[in-house]
């Protein structure tokens, strides 16, 4: 056979069961194709098989070059369909035609109308209601009835007469609408099954997008977790030395004011008083330490930028490196008072004085400054270092990510949280041997003085 065997276009007659839907199934017509394959090289076979060893045919070659070249047809659709492509889906009617003209032919040379060939009309039918819309599957019974009317008026009549004759007209009529019918069914069906694979498909995707975020947020809690463990850790360790050290300290330095009461030489006396000096600066040290260690306040209060600068400074200056490096520090006098959580802030420039100290070798520059900038007010912190690897740049604010032996990776994510908690936010920008720049932007107060809520 030719014609139905073929693959067309699916195109639906109801509502929305256009070829253009979006919610027709995209490999309808690819495994349509394959069971129209199947059932057009049976009768072929079948065909090849009749005509060689049951047909008393005296036109057997010829019949067997109507059916090699009927087999062109079918070599060229398994083609198409081993590369999952449709054959032929623009033209079902021509091809409808040329199908009902195959068949003819196959019953005229076969002399007979009630030959075994005027069945591949049923098969032609079925093969056109698995591929086309109603409309074109009814069209293609008209014509295959009016071939087969067209044997009948030239064909010598059948044994059966008449009866046979209308019998096989109204079977194909009928066999034309239990098929299409069937059709229609299992593309609705299909259909459906292919909404719900979509819905199903766009569920799943957002289900792994919330697992993602959450599994995001653990991992941002248990970081910020971590860090505050850390910190805790730090400020017990800080405290227990400060207190140590603090009672010999004070034993020394009731000691040296007992024996400054006494008349010694000048010698003696510039000597007691620079070690009284130094006890006194070593004492300055442990209260810093001590502040530095108690519990972080949550409280909001008010204060200025250059009160979190100064204290951020203050303890990085005793941080290893920080005596060969240059720390300059440009605070603008008119910065208005910020309303906050004022030990967080101190932690975020701290740590990003840290970093940059980090960043930078002997002899290295780190600029920290402060100003308004419209509605905001800026503090930056940059270093002359080496820069940040730009495959790096996207994960600089990610939990666990560090470039140190023994960093953590939670400054950079704990201090980002903790600004953007005040309305704020972190970026940096970074070239490669020209050092990074990391600025925060905290929302001014109201021109009028009253802190924002």
């Amino acid at each position: 056979m030719l014609g139905a065997w073929g693959v067309a276009r699916t195109d639906y007659d109801r509502a929305g069961m256009n070829e253009n839907s979006p919610t027709s199934p995209p490999r309808w017509e690819i495994a349509a194709q394959a069971i129209v394959l199947k059932i057009r090289w049976f009768g072929l076979i079948l065909g090849y098989v009749y005509v060689n060893f049951g047909s008393h045919s005296p036109d057997r070659l010829l019949l067997n070059a109507i059916l090699a070249l009927g087999a062109a047809y079918p070599v060229l659709n398994t083609w198409y369909s081993v590369r999952g492509k449709p054959f032929l889906d623009d033209y079902p009617i021509a091809i409808s035609f040329l199908e009902a003209l195959f068949i003819g032919l196959l019953c005229w040379f076969d002399h007979d109308i009630d030959s075994p060939f005027r069945y591949y009309y049923l098969l032609s039918l079925l093969c056109c209601a698995i591929r086309h819309s109603r409309r074109v599957t009814f069209l293609t019974c008209s014509l295959d009835c009016l071939s087969y009317c067209l044997l009948g008026l030239t064909l010598p009549p059948s044994p059966g007469g008449r009866f046979s004759f209308f019998l096989l007209l109204v079977v194909l009529i009928w066999v034309t609408w239990a098929a299409s019918a069937m059709s229609l069914l299992l593309k609705e069906f299909g259909i459906h099954l292919g909404v719900l694979n979509t819905a199903l498909r766009e569920n799943q995707a957002l289900l792994e997008s919330r697992i993602a975020e959450r599994t995001r947020e653990l991992q941002e809690t248990q970081a910020q977790l971590m860090h505050q463990e850390k910190m805790a850790g730090f400020g017990l360790l800080a405290a227990g030395i400060a207190h140590e050290v603090g009672n010999p300290l004070t034993s020394i330095s009731t000691l040296i004011q007992m024996l400054e009461r006494r008349e010694y030489d000048e010698y003696t006396r510039e000597k007691l008083s620079l070690v009284g000096g130094q006890l006194s600066r070593i004492q300055a040290i442990l209260r810093e330490l001590i502040n530095f260690s108690r519990p972080a306040s949550q409280e909001s209060t008010r204060f200025s930028v250059a009160e979190i600068i100064d204290e951020a400074l203050n303890i990085a200056k005793y941080y290893k490196g920080t005596k060969s490096r240059v720390i300059r520090s440009d605070v603008a006098m008119d910065l208005p008072v910020l309303h906050g959580v004022r030990d967080q802030l101190v932690q975020v420039v701290f740590n990003l004085v840290l970093n940059a100290i980090d960043a930078t070798a002997k002899g290295g520059v780190i600029d920290v400054a402060a100003a308004v900038r419209g509605d905001q007010v800026v503090v930056t912190v940059r270093d002359d270092g080496a820069g940040i690897a730009e495959d790096q740049r996207g994960r600089v604010f990610s939990p666990y990510f560090t470039t140190k032996k023994q960093g953590t990776g939670l400054g950079l994510f704990v201090s980002r949280k903790l600004v953007a908690q005040h309305g704020g936010q972190v970026d940096f920008e970074s070239s490669a041997g020209q050092g990074t720049t990391f600025t925060i932007r905290l929302p001014a107060p109201h021109a009028n003085g009253v802190a924002p809520s």
